[in-house]
């Protein structure tokens, strides 16, 4: 089995790569957008000292916090939004580049979003705010690499 962010996957992790896939295999749009209500749903609620403005993902409509803690040289991932979709989008990315290392989340390509597919359900402002929350995450990622 290949180490998560190996060369042998398409976007970074191999958690990416699944989800990618699995969303991207069904035709229908709605049960994509279904999928990731139903994540958002799964995604425990981020403490509220947690939630504090340097976490906070800039340029996004709704309200975006994440955190991210290094545990063992791997990233553990907290989050939460006002928007049940973005809270949906947010939880896909923590599934996707949680337990990671900084470098495998600072080396993953953004283009999982257009690989999921799920821009067909998204407006062009959740859309740019899905891409903010991994650019926000891959920034802290680097912080974390950095200090570690």
């Amino acid at each position: 089995m290949a180490e998560p962010g190996s060369s042998t996957t398409r976007y970074g992790s191999q958690a990416l790569d699944q989800l990618a896939e699995r969303l991207n295999s069904t035709s229908d749009p709605r049960k994509r957008y279904e999928y990731v209500l139903w994540l958002a749903k799964k995604l425990p609620s981020m403490p509220r000292e947690l939630q504090t403005e340097e976490r906070k993902v800039k340029g996004c409509v709704s309200q975006v916090f994440i955190a991210s803690e290094l545990i063992d040289g791997r990233l553990q991932w907290h989050g939460d939004s006002d928007a049940l979709i973005t809270k949906g989008l947010l939880a896909l990315l923590i599934k996707g580049l949680g337990d990671l290392t900084p470098a495998q989340v600072m080396s993953v390509d953004p283009g999982f979003i257009a690989a999921t597919g799920l821009q067909a359900s998204l407006t062009p402002s959740r859309a740019n705010g899905f891409l903010n929350i991994l650019r926000m995450m891959q920034q802290q990622a680097t912080v974390l690499n950095e200090s570690d």
